[in-house]
């Protein structure tokens, strides 16, 4: 894993293509539409918090965590 590329992946992880980054791009804003304005915050940090138990890999998400900082 190489901490200065944007999106570190492991071996057994699979980078999405375009088509479905769009597909999640559109699910995530759909459902932060959903949530409201005055949930939106807990809905994120809920999302977070699945995928990183489904990942199951604390020093990739925080890797991943680094990523989303930067250049905010």
């Amino acid at each position: 894993m190489n901490p200065t590329t944007p999106y570190a992946m492991t071996a057994t992880t699979q980078a999405l293509t375009i088509d479905g980054l769009e597909t999640v791009y559109d699910a995530l804003a759909t459902a932060i539409d959903q949530a409201g304005a005055d949930k939106t915050q807990l809905f994120l940090v809920k999302l977070a918090l699945l995928n990183a138990n489904a990942l199951g890999d604390a020093v990739l998400v925080q890797t991943q965590i680094d990523a989303a900082l930067k250049d905010l």
